[in-house]
């Protein structure tokens, strides 16, 4: 199956743009928004126990990371901050200069990776003014527990991330333009001595 498959003909730029830009604005709000009805509910981490919505299994508890992906690279979050602002500029310019918005899948998919991304960002600027050595902490409060296995707690701009890094995966392998190798100028590559 190639991108052909996904229908965009007619798609102008503008359609293409607002498409972008309401799927990150739609992400990264509803990612700000739940952090901080949750914050507001539980408070900061430790100070409430979790809220389970299936018990014992599904439920709210804040978390604060320093980190990224598994809480990985403590103490590292100006330098993750920079690279959130190299990946948005790459995203643009891969969807716009050099054409994937022609795709509504690779539109959709690099939509919701910018709104995650955002949301993320935003707190790594500590533009949610948590206090002391929480400043810059990406907020999470999504809990999933089996037994004794605790998924480490995330929010829903790591929901976007992982949807679009998904939808960016099965575009490489189902998607993708086949190569086209031209039969007959291999032959002559071949018959030259």
């Amino acid at each position: 199956m190639n991108d052909d498959s996904i229908p965009s003909a007619g798609w102008s730029r503008s359609q293409r743009l607002i498409t972008y830009i309401g799927l990150t604005l739609f992400g990264c709000g509803c990612d700000l928004w739940t952090k901080q009805a949750i914050f507001r509910r539980l408070g900061l981490p430790g100070e409430q126990p979790p809220l389970w919505l299936i018990e014992n299994y599904v439920g709210f508890e804040t978390a604060v990371n320093q980190g990224a992906l598994f809480g990985m690279g403590q103490g590292f979050g100006p330098v993750f901050a920079i690279m959130s602002l190299g990946a948005i500029a790459a995203i643009i310019v891969w969807l716009f200069v050099f054409q994937a918005s022609r795709s509504h899948w690779l539109t959709f998919a690099l939509g919701l990776v910018t709104g995650g991304i955002l949301g993320n960002l935003y707190d790594r600027m500590n533009m949610h003014g948590l206090p002391g050595q929480l400043a810059g902490g990406v907020r999470d409060w999504i809990l999933l527990r089996y037994g004794p296995y605790t998924w480490p707690n995330f929010n829903i701009a790591d929901s976007l991330l992982v949807i679009g890094a998904c939808m960016l995966a099965i575009h490489s392998f189902w998607f993708s333009e086949p190569v086209k190798v031209d039969a007959t100028a291999s032959d002559q590559k071949l018959a030259k001595p």
